[in-house]
């Protein structure tokens, strides 16, 4: 099984257990794109999503490619400004627990240092990577992302 959106281009840094700082840049050739009437924007639960997809790939990376994060709830959410093509979506997260079984992360998006969405509290069920992808594939994708060979620590 395999992300359908691919909402993250890069990973800028990260801190095993404890935080990510990734990006996702936006063009006119995305699929998502909805106009609501003040023109094309991301569709909020895609940002959102943004963010569950820069925590997993923290995840995979803190355990070395053994487990991933699979969303349960979000505790709160709120929306702060659109995301329009062109933008660069800045996405950070923060491990604010982190157990065999479960993790809790929260995070912003920002465009150009202005914050368009913050979630608190986002627990997902931590479950074994192999059952969902390849491995071998998982990790090359994470070594994509970080630009550099990854076996657990801080980048």
């Amino acid at each position: 099984m395999t992300m359908r959106f691919h909402l993250i281009d890069r990973i800028d840094s990260w801190d095993a257990g404890r935080s990510i700082k990734a990006r996702k840049l936006t063009s006119w050739f995305e699929d998502f794109w909805r106009d609501e009437g003040d023109g094309p924007a991301m569709p909020e639960p895609l940002v959102l999503e943004a963010l569950c997809q820069a925590g997993t790939w923290l995840i995979i990376a803190t355990t070395d490619v053994r487990q991933r994060a699979a969303l349960l709830s979000v505790d709160g959410v709120s929306f702060h400004g659109a995301v329009r093509p062109g933008d660069v979506l800045v996405l950070e997260g923060t491990v604010e627990s982190m157990g065999d079984e479960t993790a809790v992360i929260s995070g912003t998006a920002s465009v150009n240092g202005e914050p368009v969405m913050k979630a608190e509290a986002v627990m997902c069920a931590l479950l074994p990577a192999e059952d969902l992808q390849d491995p071998v594939e998982t990790r090359r994708m994470l070594e994509q992302l970080t630009r550099e060979p990854v076996g657990g620590g801080a980048r």
